[in-house]
């Protein structure tokens, strides 16, 4: 098992955390505040440890797991001290109508925070088309809950899809970082159907493969 960073202390934060923790990895809590780091370490319990918000995180994959109105300054801020990492970006940049987003026209949240990182940084989209409560639950019996990823390195994509099956949850390869966008807009369906059909959030979106 390896160390994983989470920069965030929310919901997702705390999903990813703990099934990690559960898996055996070792998992590092940052935030801006200390204090909340230091809560969601203990919550997540297996020997967790905080770090210093904006010093070198102690893993090689970094989950992104604060807002998208947060993150481009997170990342720049941490600049180098980003090389050479594995950036996994679960973020979605919806707009506040939930029907569109705040990034440019031409571009995606993936691509954003691509830009903003280490050149050597590989970013892999992944974990942003479900709910934190319905990750944390896990799979269900005979119903894999699976986590759809993309992005342009190969080894890196593989590490990702290592650490979701260590998760006991199903890596499902979309491609390249532009599949990002396809996934990006996978979460304005999942609020389209909370709004319009489903009413509340007890379901997550996957592929059913016939036998």
């Amino acid at each position: 098992m390896s160390t994983i960073s989470i920069i965030g202390t929310g919901g997702m934060a705390a999903a990813i955390g703990g099934l990690a923790a559960k898996a055996g990895h070792t998992v590092e809590v940052v935030s801006r505040d200390a204090a909340r780091a230091r809560a969601l370490a203990e919550q997540v319990g297996a020997g967790a440890t905080t770090g210093t918000f904006g010093a070198a995180p102690a893993g090689d994959m970094v989950i992104l797991a604060v807002p998208y109105s947060a993150i481009l300054h997170v990342v720049k801020q941490y600049g180098e001290e980003l090389a050479g990492k594995v950036l996994v970006d679960i973020t979605n940049p919806v707009a506040s109508n939930h029907t569109s987003f705040v990034t440019p026209g031409d571009s995606f949240g993936a691509q954003e925070i691509a830009k903003a990182a280490p050149a050597n940084a590989d970013v892999v989209k992944a974990f942003n088309t479900q709910f934190s409560h319905v990750l944390a639950a896990g799979p269900t019996e005979g119903h894999p809950l699976d986590v759809f990823i993309a992005g342009d390195d190969t080894q890196a994509k593989a590490r990702v899809s290592a650490f979701i099956e260590s998760l006991g949850l199903r890596p499902m390869d979309t491609g390249p970082l532009p599949m990002a966008r396809t996934l990006e807009h996978a979460c304005l369906l999942s609020l389209g159907l909370l709004t319009q059909s489903v009413k509340h959030t007890n379901f997550s979106i996957g592929v059913s493969l016939p036998s």
